[in-house]
């Protein structure tokens, strides 16, 4: 790629500051082009992530500091395919652009992030963006895979061409950051304003796409040759969905295996911490508040990070490396086959992390009745928020013992087992609902396949910080307030200077109060209590029973799996497994759905189908496993 200077300034537009001092940058592009890498390029850990006012679309927001100490607010919009809003992404992006989107000031400048690789295909996004009549850079990001792979562009000939200035970078190694850095300072200079025509269709934009294209010299990249024998074997019909399967028994298999030093050393802290924050209270209802409820409560929730952080660092191995979009294109025919298209995969793919982001990521399926059917079956297919409790009962239940040699044990089996039971529940349920009340034809599946690359240690480790924080947010609030709720309801009637025995508690008489209910399935009253708890959040159960039989028992891991066993039989244990497999258990996800279709009605529908299918897996698992 031709290395350019900074063109001649025939005019300079800097970016206009807010009211406040501080100015607001918007990062916009199609997606998969880097934009989560550049983004956190450039803001590192100053970002934060919330909803836009009034929807479920998430939003990132991170600070710049500038050399004389401005701060620069940067906003990184959804990826986009074009500006003819047909997706909730695509209005997001138009209507922060024309400063029409509530608590979120119109940008000042924006940066179009564009994947140099594939440029004639996303130039078609310039005269749209150009259009809002902001200041605007041009960023040609992955040009290290471009110069790679024999491609190239004139950059000064493209900035020419559109009249703003144009920057060859490549975020993943920080090459060419010096000059968005020039732009959000204002001191890049820009070529002469040019005017560009107004398009008002695809075809249109294509066209004008590919005159720019041409008239920047550009030379699209060879195909990698490793790319095309990689591709050879990971979309084949029949090795690629065997690969896919080796690749997700192995994931599990590591979950059980690297985790478990870290998680000892994180139980250690937590015993060591709460010893020495015991020795400094002195005996009273504070001091069995801190370690019994919060110290117990939250500590028996925290140890499962690492199984957690492992999982997501394999997901952003697979994702980083391209490997996880063949993976879509592999399953689009399991969606075929259940009636969904293959855009349905994105979202029932984002939750494995959690159902509400994958929800809302239903909303780039234009067709409406499979974007409810996707929308409804998305917390089937088990989300993180599920690898606790899972964790907790299979080391209880599931002695460890090889399965294919040493490779994989008995318990990475049972997990893969719970993952694919919830899969094929979803898979079973859309084809239910795709065949009767949402029956509807599915749309072709378009999807371009990014080039493999190396997954860089700075993305993941940006990623698994991501998701650390999440999950000790909700530690640090809805499990936290949980916990000492359940404290004070077990402790009450508080009588004598002592609490009073768990089964003679408020907390107790709640449990007793429900245990009819979960009798057939082989579970007690302190269980019922962790199936309310865990409405709020579904690893809140493993805090409820740390906090209940702690008034026991002297509880740790090892412990409290010990005290499950006494109480439970196999078969309710299976049970339990099954019904939060199936159960919704997650109340955060019910007001999602229920924003998102406007109304009650599919929301109480969802909770009572998944409801009754949990109970009736759990009910049928006690019986026959006894």
């Amino acid at each position: 790629m031709k290395e350019q200077p900074v063109p001649s300034a025939t005019e300079v537009r800097l970016p206009d500051r807010q009211s406040g001092g501080v100015r607001t940058v918007a990062i916009c592009g199609p997606p998969n082009v880097g934009k989560s890498t550049f983004f956190n390029r450039l803001t590192g850990l100053r970002q934060k992530v919330a909803n836009y006012p009034g929807i479920t679309v998430e939003k990132r927001i991170g600070t710049f500091e500038l050399a004389g100490g401005e701060t620069v607010d940067l906003i990184d919009l959804p990826g986009i395919v074009g500006l003819h809003p047909r997706s909730e992404d695509e209005r997001i992006c138009m209507d922060v652009l024309l400063g029409a989107r509530e608590g979120i000031p119109r940008p000042s400048a924006v940066i179009l992030l564009l994947d140099s690789t594939n440029l004639q295909g996303h130039l078609r996004l310039v005269p749209g963006i150009l259009g809002f009549g902001i200041p605007t850079l041009v960023v040609l990001n992955m040009s290290d895979d471009l110069q790679a792979r024999g491609g190239s562009v004139d950059a000064d000939a493209l900035a020419t061409r559109i009249g703003v200035p144009v920057v060859a970078a490549s975020a993943r190694l920080g090459k060419g950051m010096e000059r968005v850095v020039s732009f959000l300072e204002g001191t890049l200079a820009q070529p002469k304003r040019v005017e560009l025509p107004v398009l008002n269709s695809i075809p249109a934009e294509r066209q004008w796409a590919s005159g720019a294209a041409l008239h920047a010299g550009y030379h699209a990249p060879e195909p990698s040759l490793w790319g095309r024998r990689l591709d050879r074997v990971f979309l084949h019909p029949i090795l690629g969905p065997l690969i896919f399967l080796a690749v997700v028994v192995a994931v599990f298999q590591c979950i059980f295996t690297l985790a478990v030093p870290l998680m000892d050393g994180v139980e250690a802290a937590v015993a060591v911490s709460g010893g020495w924050l015991g020795t400094l209270l002195p005996d009273s209802v504070l001091k069995g508040l801190l370690l019994e409820g919060v110290w117990g409560g939250v500590g028996a929730v925290v140890v499962f990070l690492p199984q957690i952080l492992i999982l997501f660092l394999f997901v952003g191995v697979l994702e980083d490396s391209g490997y996880l979009a063949r993976a879509a294109v592999i399953a689009d025919r399991s969606m075929r086959a259940v009636g969904l298209e293959g855009r349905s995969f994105i979202p029932l793919l984002s939750s494995y992390a959690c159902a509400v982001p994958a929800v809302m990521a239903a909303r780039t399926v234009e067709n409406p009745r499979d974007r409810l059917a996707t929308l409804f079956v998305a917390p089937l297919t088990t989300c993180s928020a599920r690898l606790p409790v899972y964790a907790l009962l299979i080391a209880a239940f599931i002695p460890e013992r090889p399965v294919l040699g040493p490779l994989v044990g008995t318990r990475a089996t049972v997990l893969l087992g719970l993952y694919a039971a919830g899969f094929a529940a979803a898979c079973g349920t859309a084809w239910l609902l795709k065949s009767t009340i949402l029956k509807s034809k599915p749309a072709p599946f378009m999807l371009q396949l990014p080039p493999y690359r190396w997954p860089t240690a700075r993305s993941l480790s940006f990623r698994l910080l991501d998701r650390a924080k999440i999950f000790l947010r909700r530690a640090g609030t809805v499990i936290l307030v949980t916990t000492i709720v359940l404290w004070v309801l077990a402790s009450i009637p508080y009588q004598g200077g002592e609490p009073p025995a768990i089964g003679d508690s408020v907390a107790g008489s709640i449990g007793r109060f429900l245990e009819p209910a979960v009798e057939p399935l082989g579970l007690d009253w302190k269980v019922a209590i962790g199936l309310i708890t865990s409405l709020a959040a579904r690893e809140v159960i493993v805090g409820t029973l740390g906090t209940i039989y702690e008034m026991e028992a002297d509880e740790s891991s090892p412990e409290l799996q010990a005290a499950l066993q006494a109480e439970l039989s196999f078969g309710a244990a299976i049970g339990l497994l099954m019904y939060f497999a199936f159960a919704m258990q997650c109340m955060s996800t019910v007001a999602i759905v229920r924003r998102e279709t406007g109304g009650w009605q599919w929301p109480a529908l969802q909770f009572a189908y998944m409801l009754a299918l949990a109970y009736g897996s759990a009910f049928v698992a006690y019986r026959f496993l006894g």
